[in-house]
């Protein structure tokens, strides 16, 4: 059975107008017809159609079909429509455009209403300058540009801006930030000379790219540039342009802006420039490191030749005139009252900049630098006999204040900072960290190792001198700096625990995951070894070096992240035996009258010499050798770098050298029980720290004479002391106690 309906055709359920049934429908007349609509209004519309007026039930057609009848009843479809382009309404789209035209005009407003604010006009295109004072404010170092004081342009002499403009921009006045004919005769002078010979930048666009941009040359930069410049002319006047313009331009020897650079080259203000001067300040814009009168006063007059003949060829000057113009001279280079470069300057630079923020173009930052410490470690380190090597010295407090800083023996000869720039490896320094790892696994100075040739993996360590003690103490095995027991711990508390304690002092270089790290192979700088021993002297990890006050404090994630975790007293006071121990051991040439704490390092073949320790509230770490990482026979941690850390230390704790007392002829009797009651020693404390002190160096002397094959005798048993005979005429002293005759048993 065929649908009652046509796909594509509406189908009308109601019955016709002309029905017999219309009379009774309360829907009034036939429905109208539909004429098709047309584009033009104007023409008559087409007579409708013929109405088939049969009845619905009567079939008609050929065939009688349903579908015949329909066709008969409906108009035909609408004409085909007209081509596109004979629709377009120009009107409609012309306001389309328009309003895409304001708005990416108010887009492109606010974006450079964001990116290039009018008020970065006014700053040079360089960081401000820096004044870096020591912790007692006296200056130390300057740091950054020298920048003049904001000139107004419609206020200079006539001959100054119309050198500048002679020379960068004619038609600065008549343009609106860019200059086509500027940049059309650009193009051809260098198509024609085959290379970038001129530019076409007008003064507007040389503020846009100074002031905005960086200088890479690419076209997306050119069209900001070009942006910018359209930007700033509709907000700036002409003389506002060219007074920001002359107030922030670059001319050479770290001068910014013409009040600076009148003053450095000249020695006068802007005002009193003469018209040769005017145009010679004009001419270093081109090139200004290049041709900076005090490095090139050749090219300097040269170039302002070329600026008077452009002066005379744009009308500002005439021939006569120009005539007149002299070569100009400079004043000669002055000597700076402050020095402007020091290696603790120049690594706390950052960190200063980062605390003066936006401050302007002058900004002064106190530092943590003690005048007096630096004085020290500069003549220690002047004073060490170290032939061809380098030295570098870093001396801070515990937690972390750099107070002292060389790194090298001559800035002016290389300011490479070896205290901070340079990764060495360690050498036993690093066994810091593998006996930290093993207090921390539970073991003890105490705890006995084997100091036995072993083999790891391939790996045979070998100790320095050759000797092997078999079982001793981890202590005896630290002050002795035994690479094998340094290896077996390694292995037996796991390198990653000995990388993880290394990263909790603060170590940040990279460290090979394997087990040779215990003896130093890995890399590191001065500063940051240093500050590791920092936290063992202030008991609270990890140190981090800084010099300048009020720094920014640690973050949120640092804070939860346990940025400063403290140190267990236990394994503080273990690494402290440890330290001691090492000072009196292979580190005996930096041994002090006081407290000290310490431990030598030395790498493969003398390359480096470390001797890293704490005494008083100062910890200091001292390094020695090459910069190219040659061998030096006959370093050792416990030299040269040892003896460079006790001359500093004597010095920065006003410890007194000793100086062995004149005997008397005829020396009065001694008591020794209240000599040294009166000195206030302590028989059992000092005199059994002395006694443990030396024993460490006792049994290494009869380790090295039983190795020789000599065997000692044991010592006899204690004699019993013979009562002294009292002279008659002695009684008992003042202080209770029995006098002796010079010259008698027991005598001094």
């Amino acid at each position: 059975m065929r649908p009652p309906y046509e796909p594509g055709r509406v189908r009308y359920h109601h019955a016709r107008g002309d029905s017999p049934d219309a009379a009774n429908d309360q829907r009034g007349a036939p429905l109208p017809s539909f004429d098709p609509w047309r584009d033009d209004a104007a023409a008559p519309p087409p007579p409708p159609p013929p109405r088939d007026e049969r009845p619905w039930d009567e079939r008609g057609g050929d065939d009688g079909s349903f579908w015949q009848q329909e066709r008969r009843r409906w108009p035909d479809p609408l004409p085909p429509p007209r081509a596109w382009w004979r629709r377009v309404r120009w009107g409609r789209w012309l306001v389309r455009g328009a309003a895409a035209f304001i708005v990416l005009f108010v887009v492109a407003v606010l974006w450079l209403a964001v990116t290039a604010p009018l008020s970065r006009s006014l700053k040079p295109p360089t960081p401000p300058s820096i004044t870096l004072t020591a912790a007692d404010g006296t200056p130390i170092a300057r740091r950054g540009a020298i920048i003049g004081a904001p000139v107004d342009a419609a206020k200079l002499p006539a001959h100054v801006r119309e050198a500048f403009l002679a020379i960068e921009d004619r038609r600065f006045y008549s343009h609106w930030g860019v200059d086509p004919r500027g940049i059309a005769r650009a193009a051809w002078a260098n198509l024609g000379s085959g290379g970038v010979r001129q530019g076409g930048s007008t003064i507007t666009q040389q503020l846009a790219k100074n002031a905005f941009l960086d200088s890479d040359r690419t076209a997306a930069r050119k069209l900001r540039e070009a942006m910018i410049a359209f930007w700033l002319e509709a907000w700036l006047s002409k003389d506002e342009i060219l007074s920001r313009y002359l107030s922030n331009v670059y001319f050479g020897d770290n001068v910014y802006g013409i009040t600076a650079a009148s003053r450095h080259y000249f020695g006068r203000t802007p005002m009193q420039l003469n018209v040769g001067q005017a145009a010679m300040l004009a001419g270093l814009v081109k090139a200004p490191s290049r041709l900076a009168p005090t490095g090139n006063l050749k090219g300097a007059r040269a170039r302002q030749a070329v600026v008077v003949g452009a002066m005379v060829d744009a009308g500002f000057l005439s021939r006569d005139e120009a005539a007149r113009v002299q070569p100009q001279r400079v004043l000669a280079e002055r000597a700076e009252t402050l020095p402007t470069g020091t290696y603790f300057a120049d690594w706390v630079l950052p960190s200063a900049r980062e605390v003066a923020g936006e401050s302007g173009t002058e900004a002064t930052v106190r530092t943590t630098l003690d005048r007096g410490f630096q004085r020290t470690a500069e003549r220690v380190v002047r004073q060490a006999s170290l032939g061809g090597m380098q030295a570098a010295l870093v001396a801070m407090k515990p937690d972390g204040t750099v107070v002292a800083m060389v790194g090298g023996k001559d800035y002016g000869a290389s300011a490479f900072n070896r205290a901070v720039q340079a990764r060495r490896q360690p050498g036993s320094t690093f066994k810091l960290f593998v006996y930290l790892a093993a207090m921390r696994s539970g073991l003890t100075p105490a705890t006995v190792m084997d100091d036995t040739p072993v083999e790891i993996a391939g790996w045979k360590p070998r100790n320095d001198d050759g000797r092997y003690l078999g079982p001793i103490t981890l202590q005896r095995a630290f002050a002795r700096s035994s690479n094998v027991v340094a290896a077996r711990l390694t292995q037996q508390v796991g390198v990653r625990n000995v990388i993880r304690a290394a990263r909790d002092l603060g170590i940040t270089t990279p460290i090979a995951n394997e087990a040779t790290i215990g003896l130093g192979t890995s890399e590191v700088s001065l500063l940051e070894l240093t500050g590791a021993y920092a936290a063992v002297a202030s008991g609270r990890y990890p140190v981090v070096a800084r010099g300048v006050e009020g720094g920014r404090g640690a973050s949120w994630y640092e804070a939860i992240a346990g940025r400063d975790t403290a140190m267990p007293d236990r394994i503080r006071d273990e690494m402290r035996t440890l330290l001691g121990s090492s000072i009196r051991g292979t580190g005996r040439g930096a041994n002090l009258p006081v407290s000290a704490f310490g431990k030598t390092g030395t790498s493969q073949s003398g390359r480096d010499g470390w001797f890293i320790g704490f005494a008083g509230n100062l910890v200091v770490g001292v390094w020695v050798g090459r910069d190219d990482s040659a061998p030096n026979p006959g370093l050792h941690g416990g030299g040269v770098p040892a003896q460079i850390w006790r001359q500093f230390m004597m010095s920065a704790l006003h410890i007194p050298v000793a100086v062995a007392p004149v005997e008397d002829a005829v020396a009065a009797p001694i008591d020794p029980a209240n000599m040294l009651d009166q000195m206030g020693v302590d028989l059992g404390g000092e005199v059994g720290r002395a006694v443990d002190e030396a024993q460490p160096r006792i049994e290494d002397a009869l380790d090295r004479l039983r190795e020789m094959g000599i065997e000692l005798p044991q010592p006899p048993a204690p004699r019993e002391r013979v009562p002294e005979r009292r002279r008659p005429d002695e009684g008992r002293g003042e202080g209770g106690g029995d006098g002796f005759e010079d010259g008698g048993p027991g005598g001094f």
